[in-house]
């Protein structure tokens, strides 16, 4: 199964999932981003690759604009050449529009990436000739007062059909892919790749978080990743 064949039957899985107080907002980029998303595939989505990055789920000025995985605006628009216009989730937080590439706001954790990827391979085609780059959970979860809130966070009985649809995407895009190695960005893209992927021949692991809130990443998070890399064998 292709990679939009995956994100396809992810889409149905998800959609008829509901959610209930704390959260006001889910929104879906793979549906109102998808044309940028299908862009992704296009260009970068080719087979095989040696490892696969897993990211937890978008964040509001990232993916939830640009349909790209950690996709802050100008590192999807000028460095990828990825840009499509995009829609409207349903329903739109007041605090957390969407306006695509047109949005001004840039999401740490992606600049941190994938300036990374930009100064440690120059060109995106080396860096996808080896790399790819997913999000486990496609959904935003907010609550009334804007706050994300994460995946690992939300009720059981919540998690239970959320996690079982992502473990499927997860576990199909490595069937198609056909990594070494499976690296979460975080322990709960690592721990969820686990529980995915039992049984496939992969490595898995984990390197360290981007985001602002990992102290260990604002001081300084590439030379960390190096040493995570390395650790498990592969050249960064």
């Amino acid at each position: 199964m292709n990679l939009h064949r995956v994100t396809a039957a992810l889409i149905d899985d998800l959609r008829p999932l509901r959610f209930g107080p704390p959260i006001t907002h889910v929104y879906n980029p793979l549906e109102y981003a998808g044309k940028s998303y299908k862009k992704y595939l296009k260009l970068y989505g080719a087979q095989p690759k040696e490892v696969v990055l897993v990211g937890m789920n978008p964040g509001p000025w990232g993916m939830a604009q640009t349909g790209v995985p950690f996709g802050e605006v100008q590192s999807v628009r000028d460095w990828m050449g990825i840009e499509a216009p995009v829609g409207s989730p349903p329903a739109i937080h007041p605090k957390r529009p969407v306006q695509g590439f047109a949005c001004g706001r840039s999401e740490v954790s992606g600049k941190r990436l994938w300036g990374w990827a930009s100064r440690s391979f120059g060109t995106p085609e080396r860096f996808f000739a080896r790399f790819f780059v997913a999000n486990y959970c496609p959904l935003i979860f907010y609550e009334e007062s804007g706050k994300n809130r994460t995946p690992d966070s939300l009720r059981v009985a919540e998690k239970r059909p959320l996690f079982a649809a992502c473990d499927l995407a997860l576990r199909r895009t490595v069937e198609w892919l056909k990594p070494d190695h499976v690296v979460g960005i975080g322990t709960f893209a690592e721990a969820r790749a686990r529980e995915a992927l039992g049984g496939l021949d992969v490595a898995i692991g984990r390197i360290s978080h981007p985001s602002p809130a990992n102290p260990k990443a604002n001081r300084g998070w590439e030379p960390l990743i190096a040493k995570e890399f390395a650790s498990r064998g592969i050249r960064s």
